[in-house]
């Protein structure tokens, strides 16, 4: 981020529009692909994110919500037709391809809120059309997923464009303090060991859902480790970000286990437990769970030589990360469109891909070695292809390509679970009977 201010002010006050942005007025067209919970309320986000940048620095940015997309048509026509939007019928498109037909129009900015195995091919797409991007976090759901990712961020970069992820607790304020006294600054010494937690109560459907279609994988995305990539990588992910944020660098190896005990839907585990190894005697413990009436704790512990932190409760830095007219939101889920149209406006290139794609492999390699009983190194499964190509090609299916492709895909089986111990190759369940989409 301080790489990104320094750009900033090489750029001065001149906008990606070609115009200083003091009372330009001209519009930033904003799209969004995927239109539930969360990316809708993204949305609303970005827009109250436009008035709140205007406000504070003067920007004289005039948002525009010019089109959303959603696999199924009658969710992108509701979202276009709320009133804080007020998208034209035209632009509210539907289907499998719907995200395509939204990078081809004149959007500058698409926010992504899709099922996690789509992110990666439209992230691709997006960049490609010369889009700016806010990407919500997972990224991906496999380890090939995730490179494609990371190389995304890195062309969208080379194009200048700005690539903002939905990892939010690093776009919160009192973590990025924190992170730069500790993990910059050494404030307290040397990062001895940690924990991160995401355990909650049960989530998702309540009820058996097996599938028929692809429609209906889709609107049961949650379900489905082949969608969402299990809970340890849907919602844990934040978590692990942070530790590899603190950490200064995705794990070397991890060594876990897990097991469903009372979850009724789909094919994903009700807990994780994980060993992160981080080289240099560095240990992070994880843990991740979605059962009722259990413990619950969501949260973050670092030892230090001198200290401990949660996180957030750190000591003042010397120096300041951030750029310095950079205003603070009201809460993190504000602050990360507050950055988004911020480096956007400013005409600042940021790669924000590459750290949420390697906190969303971690994720991965944590959930594998779960599903497998085996230690994952990092290298074996992102870095050497040839080392262990089970793990460097491990991909979840169907795909993204094949869903969008339609005819017959693989419908996974409700209850059909890894067996570890048995499954050396990857978390892959014995191949479901083909099923008409």
């Amino acid at each position: 981020m301080r790489g990104a201010a320094a750009a900033g002010a090489a750029y001065g006050a001149f906008t990606i529009f070609g115009a200083t942005a003091k009372g330009q007025g001209k519009a930033l067209k904003v799209g969004l692909i995927g239109c539930g919970g969360r990316g809708k309320g993204a949305l609303v986000d970005c827009v109250e994110a436009a008035k709140f940048l205007n406000e504070k620095l003067n920007l004289g940015i005039n948002l525009q919500v010019a089109g959303v997309a959603d696999w199924f048509q009658d969710r992108a026509t509701r979202c276009g037709a709320d009133p804080r939007f007020a998208v034209p019928k035209e632009r509210c498109f539907g289907g499998p391809t719907g995200y395509r037909k939204l990078l081809e129009t004149d959007v500058d900015l698409v926010l992504m809120g899709q099922a996690p195995v789509f992110r990666p091919l439209h992230l691709e797409a997006a960049v490609k059309a010369g889009k700016h991007c806010f990407v919500e976090k997972p990224v991906a759901v496999d380890p090939p997923g995730c490179r494609r990712v990371i190389a995304a961020g890195a062309e969208a970069k080379k194009k200048g464009l700005a690539v903002i992820a939905g990892t939010e607790m690093r776009h919160d304020w009192s973590f990025v303090k924190t992170h730069q006294s500790l993990a910059v600054e050494k404030a307290f010494g040397k990062l001895y060991a940690g924990r991160v937690a995401f355990c909650i109560g049960h989530m998702f459907s309540p009820r058996p859902i097996q599938p028929k279609t692809a429609d209906d994988l889709v609107r049961t995305w949650q379900s489905w480790i082949e969608l969402s990539g299990d809970h340890i990588v849907e919602q844990h992910v934040h978590n692990i970000d942070i530790a590899n944020w603190f950490a200064g660098r995705p794990p070397v190896s991890a060594v876990g286990f897990g097991a469903r005990a009372r979850r009724a839907a789909g094919n994903m585990f009700d807990f994780f437990s994980v060993d992160f190894d981080y080289g240099d005697d560095v240990h992070i413990h994880s843990m991740c769970r979605q059962v009722d009436g259990c413990w619950g704790w969501t949260g973050h512990e670092f030892i230090y030589e001198k200290g401990k932190t949660n996180g957030s409760d750190g000591p003042a830095p010397k120096e300041w990360p951030l750029p310095p007219d950079l205003p603070q939101g009201p809460s993190s889920h504000h602050q990360e469109q507050i950055d988004t149209l911020y480096y956007v406006v400013k005409g600042i290139p940021i790669d924000q891909a590459k750290d949420v794609a390697e906190s969303t492999a971690a994720a991965v390699m944590g959930r594998t070695s779960a599903y497998t009983g085996q230690m994952v190194k990092w290298d074996e499964m992102m870095v050497e292809a040839k080392k262990k190509a089970e793990l460097y090609d491990l991909t979840l299916r169907p795909t993204a390509e094949e869903l969008e492709k339609g005819g017959e895909i693989a419908i996974p089986e409700e209850g059909v679970l890894p067996a570890p111990g048995k499954a050396p190759g990857g978390p892959r369940a014995p191949a479901p009977k083909k099923k008409q989409a």
